[in-house]
């Protein structure tokens, strides 16, 4: 299978690997494509391991990385989608044990990945722990939050302790068709004010799939085009229960989560 390399033109160093990509004088020796070691270099040129050709300068390119194109599944038989499986099975293994990975954890994980809602939580808690972290850190000022769930914007406060003025500020405001998560919010708002670099998953967190106690949710009225926003208190007997005292069956309706912030009781 053909490698894809990535290559930057420089004068290579000692150990680092060279594509050929220009072979002017090479009198067959070498041709382009062929990737040497290089154990020498010149003023001119570079020599490689092994033979030791004199290699010119403008001659090659320095590899810095590499590819293998991904094969088509869809070309390969039985027997070698078999190989290939295997092979992947025992590289992955052979990385987690490098890496301490437990096994039993390993072998869970490549038989039941994690789904988007699992996903969720795990960006959601990490962002509760980053807030309070980053609090703890940066005491020197007090932190306030403003939590506008009709505008889904959280803003981040940065005051002074002894006169109140606001010396950092930072905001975080949720798209559209995104649903809306307080304590995502205030990681990405925090990290704004602190002029912090905000992780990529805070971002682009997979939207919610489970309806839970407290998110509210968006849902559409029967035989009619209208909508209605209501906040789920309790969840049995095969019904959604709402905080305003009305209900949907669980099997018979199609909500959307709009927020599952579920900031009440400290949550």
């Amino acid at each position: 299978m053909v490698t894809n390399y990535k290559t930057e033109k420089r004068k290579a160093r000692v150990g680092e690997r060279i594509l050929i990509t220009n072979d002017e004088y090479s009198f067959g020796y070498y041709e382009n494509g062929d990737v040497v070691i290089v154990s020498s270099v010149f003023a001119k040129g570079v020599k490689g391991e092994g033979d030791g050709w004199f290699i010119l300068h403008n001659e090659y390119e320095v590899i810095i990385g590499e590819h293998t194109p991904t094969p088509n599944l869809n070309e390969m038989d039985y027997e070698e989608l078999v190989a290939l499986s295997e092979a992947v099975m025992k590289a992955l293994r052979t990385r987690s044990y490098k890496l301490g990975y437990d096994q039993g954890l390993f072998d869970a994980d490549i038989e039941a990945p994690k789904s988007d809602q699992q996903k969720r939580d795990e960006i959601v808690s990490q962002a509760k722990e980053d807030v309070s972290a980053l609090i703890r850190r940066y005491f020197t000022n007090r932190t306030e939050f403003i939590v506008n769930t009709e505008k889904r914007t959280v803003v981040a406060l940065r005051k002074s302790y002894r006169l109140g003025y606001v010396n950092e500020r930072g905001i975080a405001k949720c798209a559209p068709d995104d649903c809306f998560n307080a304590h995502i919010g205030k990681a990405i708002a925090l990290r704004r004010a602190l002029g912090l670099e905000v992780p990529a998953e805070y971002l682009n967190a997979p939207q919610p799939t489970e309806v839970r106690v407290g998110d509210v949710v968006r849902g559409r009225t029967a035989f009619r085009m209208d909508t209605y926003e209501e906040t789920v208190r309790r969840i049995a007997g095969g019904k959604y229960e709402y905080a305003s005292g009305g209900y949907d069956y669980v099997d018979k309706v199609n909500l959307v989560i709009i927020d599952d912030s579920r900031t009440e009781g400290g949550a």
